[in-house]
């Protein structure tokens, strides 16, 4: 076989895998608890292990982990009074 010729049934074979095979990507992240590596197609991901994925779980129940709620918008506060009341100011 000729540089050429295997040069051109190496493209046709890697064309050919791109579109009907493709490849599973992974991403390789950190760890949250402990920094380690993780490869996104893990078992555990987003964590190392079975231990870091409990102590996150032990966080959250422990409360160190909150999700703030959302601050009110002054424009979208509600408005006091009856709607007569509202009728009547227009």
């Amino acid at each position: 076989m000729r540089g050429a010729e295997f040069v051109t049934r190496k493209l046709k074979s890697s064309i050919y895998n791109e579109q009907f095979m493709p490849r599973k990507r992974s991403v390789k992240v950190q760890c949250p608890i402990c920094k380690k590596g993780v490869k996104s197609t893990g078992p555990n991901f987003p964590f190392c292990s079975d231990r870091c994925r409990t102590i996150d779980l032990g966080k959250w129940a422990s409360g160190a982990y909150v999700i703030s709620a959302p601050v009110p918008d002054t424009d979208d506060s509600v408005q006091d009074g009856t709607i007569e009341d509202r009728e009547r100011n227009r």
